[in-house]
Formats: structure tokens, C-alpha cells, sequence
């Protein structure tokens, strides 16, 4: 056995002695939600007070609770299955507060930029916040149409990570180029979503008419 396949099967041993005990908890998923989006303000809390004399600390500080917050994005759902409370609604709450938990991040940045005087950075960091929505609108728009729209790179856990390596590697200035590349790739995203849905509409449109 490979020490990565290794590694792989003892963190999914760890995920799910967690999500056992959070079962018998009876802890609501809904709940493991909302503390979730709670952790990722303090990381954005972490994101604005950071100065030009202490922004290597207390962007670790953020990317490491990021990365807290992740285990309850991670265990919400598992949770939700084993105890049998998979609903609807619980997938909407889910989805909703995610968008809130990105708005936040970058609510953080932006601010953290506009106290540094960094004006492009904050323009940046407002383009790359409003273009990681734009993302989740595309597809969930577009699902509302044609069923299925889940073409393009630029998801939810792909933004988490270059944002989480942006903040833990920030000693070099990693979260500048974290930030390029999410704009960069998120309107590729929003873009491919956009050409997907006309040709599969323009499909069925064409389908119906022969």
C-alpha cells in the first residue's frame, strides 16, 4: 500500500468516527451548516484585521480556519444520510449559506486591501466575489432549464483551496496570484456554462421542431 492510498484510507477512517459522532450527537445538519458559515467569518474577521505588520500571522490565522470550516462542509451531508434527514430544503440551506461563506471570504480580502490602500486588489477581490456567485447562478439557472449543467472547473472546492493556499502561503505573497487565477478561471467557467446552456436550449429547440 502506497503511503498516499494510505494516508487517503486513514483520513476517510478519521471523517467518518466524526461523522458517527456527530450522528449520535443528534446534532442537526442544518445546524453543522450554520457553524460552518460562523468559522469561515472569523477566517474573513482573520482576513480584515490583517496589517501590513502582522498579515503573515493572521492570514495563517485564516487559512487554517478555512480549513476548519471545510470539515463541516465536509460532514453536514454524511451526517444528513446516516441519520436519515436528507431533505430538500436542507440542500437549499446548504447552497445558501456556501454563497454567504464565499461572499464573506472575499469581504474579508476586499477589506483588508481598501486598509493597505491596494485600490486594484480591492476592485480585484470584488470582481473575483462577484464572479465565484456568478459561478453557482450559471449552473443553478441553467439546471432550472435543461436539468444538468455541470460543465466548467471553477467550483466551489476548487475557489476553498486556491483560497486556503493564498492565505497559508501569503509569507510569498501567494493570495495576489491565488486571486488572478480565480478571476481568470471562474469567468472561463461562467462563460463555458453560458455557451453550454444556448447550445443544449438551441438543441432542444431544434429537436422539437423536426
Amino acid at each position: 500500500m502506497t503511503w498516499t492510498r494510505a494516508f487517503g484510507k486513514g483520513s476517510g477512517w478519521l471523517l467518518q468516527k466524526i461523522v458517527n459522532g456527530l450522528a449520535l450527537s443528534r446534532i442537526s445538519p442544518n445546524t453543522l451548516t450554520f457553524i460552518g458559515l460562523i468559522i469561515n467569518v472569523v477566517a474573513a474577521f482573520f482576513f480584515g484585521y490583517a496589517r501590513a505588520d502582522n498579515n503573515v500571522r493572521m492570514f495563517l490565522y485564516a487559512g487554517l480556519v478555512i480549513i476548519g470550516a471545510g470539515l463541516f462542509d465536509m460532514v453536514d451531508g454524511r451526517v444528513a444520510r446516516q441519520t436519515n434527514q436528507v431533505s430538500v430544503f436542507g440542500a437549499f440551506f446548504d447552497s445558501v449559506l456556501d454563497r454567504y461563506s464565499d461572499v464573506a471570504l472575499f469581504f474579508g480580502l476586499l477589506v483588508y486591501y481598501a486598509r493597505g490602500n491596494r485600490f486594484f486588489y480591492v476592485f480585484l477581490a470584488a470582481f473575483v466575489m462577484t464572479a465565484s456567485l456568478m459561478v453557482s447562478y450559471t449552473r443553478a439557472r441553467a439546471e432550472a432549464l435543461i436539468g444538468s449543467c455541470k460543465v466548467g472547473f471553477m467550483e466551489r472546492p476548487e475557489r476553498i483551496v486556491l483560497v486556503i493556499l493564498g492565505a497559508l502561503f501569503n509569507r510569498w505573497g501567494a493570495m495576489a496570484p491565488a486571486l488572478w487565477v480565480l478571476a481568470v478561471l471562474s469567468t472561463i467557467t461562467v462563460i463555458h456554462r453560458i455557451r453550454y446552456t444556448y447550445l443544449e436550449t438551441e438543441r432542444r429547440k431544434l429537436a422539437l421542431n423536426t
